[in-house]
Formats: structure tokens, sequence, C-alpha cells
């Protein structure tokens, strides 16, 4: 039966993964030192995920009045990152193959370094959009290799490790927020050199990928169909591949990863206009621009410690559901004072909207949670935010449309909030206890 030889290949696959001798494993799980590499490497790593973007959000008005941007432009600019997420996510695995993770890993950490030092220098919105760009690409193939590196090196620590990848993105985009307007004003009030001093963090970030670039054997979550990684035994294994890796080409078969995908773009959606309009929304209402970079942040920050404990409490529930109506409701309340009461409950809406941010670590535990093997994870990681990615693009610049016609916030807060009830719907969906290798082979 095609379920018993899954089982069978996916029973193999993890005694590969978790063996002292596997492949990959051995240069990274005997010694200590590099485990705490690499661990440096992924909290490095995802505390460069996000600045590109808040640091952006925070001086989003200095940037459009120093290219002379309308608000559809503006709206064009916010949409840029899903956009280049869903692009350049989609090559990650393939690239992985051909290169190795750890090199990936680190060229998209240089990327970013080098799309932020030159994006504010450019001298025209077209130029800036490019740099953006660039620096976006590096984001998105390690937003895609991140899971897969938890996966391979700490099978057994998903959770711990998701969170910690989680906590430590929330802390970068927290940090950019509310940290990039005090630091403008420090260098003179030059609002360039306050977006390029975030290229410094993602050059930290390059350095300990760097003894990883030469890592280029094929492990599970990495390896061509039917590939069998060097000193694995052949056998029952090898002659289960085959059936094992079909349903993995066949990913769009599976319900929960259509579910998550959607999932996926539908928080993505929402923390991109988050990201690039909030604080223009609590400027608009009346709130200091400091200020209004601090509300963003404090929405960010409520990933940290939330980003470590969803994972974790995900990991141990069969049914993730209960968790995603959780976020969705503290989303559509967040939503409704901040359509009311903009500056007077500004503190209490951007916690529970802090509440809400959280979908996105716990798409991630999904990601992981709903494969079984490190080949699905990979599989469903391009799949769902390559997918979801395309599904946010129109959002970010459909608020800047509805922001410059309407003349005010109404609208484009009543969209955000509309957007909770299918995202909390197919969360649910997604958050069912089953694999997308078992839906796909069937």
């Amino acid at each position: 039966m095609p379920t018993e030889e899954t089982r069978t290949h996916e029973s193999t696959t993890v005694r590969a993964q978790t063996r002292p001798d596997t492949p990959k494993t051995r240069g990274a799980g005997p010694r200590a030192w590099t485990t705490r590499l690499l661990v440096a490497g992924i909290v490095l790593a995802a505390l460069n995920l996000r600045p590109a973007i808040t640091s952006l959000g925070a001086l989003l008005e200095e940037v459009r009045d120093g290219f002379g941007m309308s608000g559809s432009v503006a709206g064009l600019l916010t949409s840029v990152p899903p956009l280049c997420f869903a692009v350049f996510g989609v090559t990650a695995p393939r690239l992985a193959r051909r290169f190795g993770t750890g090199a990936v890993v680190c060229a998209g950490m240089a990327a970013i370094a080098t799309g932020l030092l030159v994006r504010p220098f450019t001298g025209g919105t077209a130029g800036f959009l490019t740099a953006t760009a660039l620096a976006l690409m590096g984001i998105a193939v390690s937003n895609v290799l991140m899971p897969v590196v938890v996966k391979r090196h700490f099978p057994d620590r998903v959770g711990a490790m998701t969170g910690l990848y989680s906590m430590a993105l929330a802390l970068g985009t927290a940090a950019a927020a509310a940290v990039t307007v005090p630091l403008t004003d420090a260098v003179g009030g030059d609002w360039r050199s306050g977006l390029a001093l975030w290229a410094a963090l993602a050059v930290a970030a390059v350095l300990p990928w760097l003894p990883f670039v030469r890592e280029r054997d094929a492990a599970p979550a990495e390896r061509a169909p039917g590939e069998r990684a060097r000193g694995e035994a052949p056998g029952r294994a090898e002659a289960s591949a085959a059936p094992a890796a079909a349903p993995a080409l066949r990913i769009t078969r599976s319900r929960t990863a259509w579910a998550l995908a959607v999932f996926f773009g539908l928080q993505a959606t929402v923390a991109y206009i988050t990201m690039g309009w909030m604080p223009q929304i609590f400027r608009d209402a009346g709130v200091p621009a400091d200020t209004a970079g601090l509300l963003l942040a404090v929405i960010m920050v409520m990933g940290v410690p939330l980003a470590f404990v969803i994972p974790r409490l995900a990991a141990r529930l069969p049914h993730q559901g209960p968790i995603v109506l959780v976020v969705g409701a503290s989303g559509l309340a967040g939503y409704a004072g901040l359509y009311f009461a903009p500056a007077a409950g500004a503190w209490a809406w951007v916690l529970l909207l802090g509440i809400a941010n959280c979908a996105f670590p716990l798409a991630l535990t999904l990601v992981g949670m709903r494969a079984g093997t490190g080949a699905g994870v990979a599989q469903l990681s391009a799949f769902a935010q390559s997918a979801g990615y395309l599904i946010s693009i129109p959002g970010p610049l459909l608020v800047g449309v509805l922001y410059q016609h309407s003349g005010g916030w109404g609208l484009p807060i009543a969209l955000m909030a509309g957007l909770m009830v299918p995202q909390t719907i197919v969360g649910v969906l997604a958050g069912r206890a089953r694999t997308v290798e078992e839906e796909a082979a069937h």
C-alpha cells in the first residue's frame, strides 16, 4: 500500500537524519562549537529578515517626500516585499541543492547588506526599488531555507528552534521600527544614513555562515528524488525512494498545503500592510513620528515572547485551530479599536495587533509539522511561502490606493479587519493533524 511505503520511507529518513554519522550532521552534530555557531547563524539571519521593511515603514513619509512619491507609488513600494518573496523564494530549494544551504543563506545575508547600504543613495525611485529588491531577494531565500535548516539540524527540537528563530525575527522587526527614527536623529536627521545603518547588522550575519559555505553534501531536505546520501546504506530506503518522492512532486494535490499557503498569504498581507503603513496611520491621527515608530515596535516586539511560546504550544497540540482562533479574534478587536479611536486607545490596539501578528511564527511551525520529512518541509516551505506571498502582493498596494482616493484610513482598516476572517478559516484547516505526504500520496 502507498501509505505503508510512505511511512516506511519516513521512518527510515528520520533515522538517517538523527543518526550521529548522518552526512551533514557529521560536521555540525558532534562538535559543540559548530552547533553553537549554527545557532548563532540562525539567530543573526532571523534578526535581518525584517529591518529592511520596518525601518522603511518608520521613515516612509521622509522617503516619499525625498523622492516625490504619491500614495499609490508608496503603496507599490510596500508591495515589493511580498512580490520579491514570491518570485525569489521559490528558487531557494533549487539553489540549495546546487550550492548548499549554508552558501545560499550566506549569500542571502550579503545581498541584504548590499541592498540596505546602497538603496538610500541611489538618487531616484527606480534605483531605490532595485536596491530594495536586492535586499529582499536575500531575505526571500533565507525565509524559505530557515525551516529547512531547523528541520535538518535539529529534527528533535523543531518547536524550540522555530521559537528561537521566530523570536529573533520579531526582535529584529521591532528594533528596526523602534530605533530607526532615533538613530536617524542621532546621525543628523538624514533619513538616508538612518536607513543605511541597518546594513551593519546584515554584515554581522554573514560571518557565522562562512564555515558552512563549502558544505554541499545533499541532505534529506535537499536531495533530488531517489538520490541516496553518501554513506547511506542501500536497500529498503532506496527501494522506497521513488514512491516517497512522488508525493513531494505533487504537493499541489494536498489540501493542507493549499490551506497553509492561503493562511501564509493572508497573514503576510496584513503583516506587510502593518509594517508599511501602521506608523503613517498613527501619524495621521496626530501621534508624533517617534511614538508612531514605537507603537509599530510594540506590535512587533509582542512576537518576541509569543514567538517562543506559540511554536512550543502548537507542537504539543494535536490540532492548532484554537491558537488560530485566538490570533484571529485579537486581530478583529485590534482593528475595531483602531477604526474608532486610533490615537486614544493606541497602546491597547497595538497589544491586540501584536498577538494577531503572531500568525507568522505559527505558520512557520505548521510548515514543520505538516510535513513528515526534510524533503517535504523544503517543498512545503517553498510552496506555502511563494504562493502565499503571491497572494499578499495586492494588499499593501490596495491600501495605498484606498488611502489616497478615500482621503482617510477607514476603508484600509476595514480591509485589514476583513482579511482576518478568511485567515482564521484556512488557519483552522491547516492546523489539522495530517501531513502533505499522506495527502499527496492519495
